[in-house]
């Protein structure tokens, strides 16, 4: 991916209200303080993403939850985000999605300015194994690999072109009551 392809996949997260952040070259986790870098000034991009860095989005600073639906081995979140939305009656979420290197997705949604739903990961969040939760939180929120950014050789590709849903009742009750 060229510096205009990653420049243009950042300019498409900002016109969708998106903050993006400077991930490292290759890599996932952002320098200390880069809430402060989140920015949605498309014209800051040639030097915030200098020296072929990867695209973050931040979720406080985007007013925007992230589903992380993992796949790490037997563990596939996106059936167990299905098998919960079949249990329960509801529709899978139509909202922006984002496939990621691992086999996994991101599906991203808007909340309110006043969510505070947190960021978590690893063992089983309320939504269940394999799905990892990154929210706007108390403070400065947690982030994601945006598309556009290549890890391990692997892109992340927007599968699911449309506009970012608001965050499913559904899914705010279980992640505001954990």
């Amino acid at each position: 991916m060229t510096s205009d392809d990653r420049f243009g996949q950042a300019a498409a997260l900002i016109a969708r209200g998106l903050a993006v952040v400077p991930l490292p070259p290759g890599g996932r986790v952002p320098e200390p303080g880069w809430q402060r870098l989140a920015t949605r000034n498309p014209e800051v991009l040639p030097e915030l993403l200098a020296g072929d860095r990867n695209i973050g989005v931040g979720c406080r600073a985007s007013g925007a939850v992230v589903l992380d639906l993992d796949v790490k081995g037997a563990v596939e979140g996106r059936a167990v985000l299905a098998a919960l939305a079949d249990r329960l009656g509801e529709p899978w979420p139509e909202t922006l999605t984002v496939d990621t290197p691992s086999g996994g997705c991101h599906l991203y949604f808007r909340v309110p300015a006043d969510c505070t739903i947190g960021s978590s990961s690893g063992g089983t969040t309320a939504l269940g194994h394999g799905i990892d939760v990154r929210g706007p939180g108390r403070r400065g929120g947690g982030y994601v690999v945006g598309p556009g950014s290549i890890v391990g050789g692997i892109p992340y590709v927007i599968s699911h072109d449309v506009p970012l849903a608001r965050l499913p009742g559904w899914i705010a009750d279980r992640l505001t009551t954990a």
